[in-house]
């Protein structure tokens, strides 16, 4: 199996809607560092797992779309408590209409809030050719 992996990172803003939130019911700011992973068994044509252009058009829209942004108010999390685990769900859906190389079978989206905390969604990709 083949991974390719890729980090972007930004400032954004969320609080969350659970009961007794305690601070972080109020709006704060996380600096995120998220890692993307690519898996497949095979690589294509030219040895690559994935286009790498792909791979950074999908983090530039990521950048565009979170940076500086309140979680919150966007729609992906509507009806939603702005989780770390949520907000990894939300990349790996954006993420998955970006990049939708034939190689790709896997891809992990993994989101540090802090040095000492992150959340991980992964799934299998359907195949782009089928």
């Amino acid at each position: 199996m083949y991974t390719v992996t890729v980090l972007e990172s930004f400032v954004a803003q969320h609080f969350l809607t659970v009961p007794d939130a305690g601070p972080e019911g109020e709006p704060h700011s996380h600096r995120y560092e998220v890692e993307l992973t690519f898996r497949g068994p095979e690589l294509n044509e030219f040895d690559y797992l994935v286009d790498i252009d792909d791979v950074e058009a999908a983090l530039d829209g990521l950048h565009s779309r979170y940076a500086d942004t309140m979680l919150n108010d966007l729609p992906e999390f509507e009806g939603h408590n702005p989780s770390v685990e949520r907000f990894a769900k939300a990349v790996w859906e954006r993420v998955t209409e970006d990049v939708t190389d034939d190689t790709v079978t896997e891809v992990a989206v993994t989101i540090w809030e802090d040095d000492e905390a992150h959340a991980a969604y992964e799934a299998s990709v359907p195949c782009a050719s089928a």
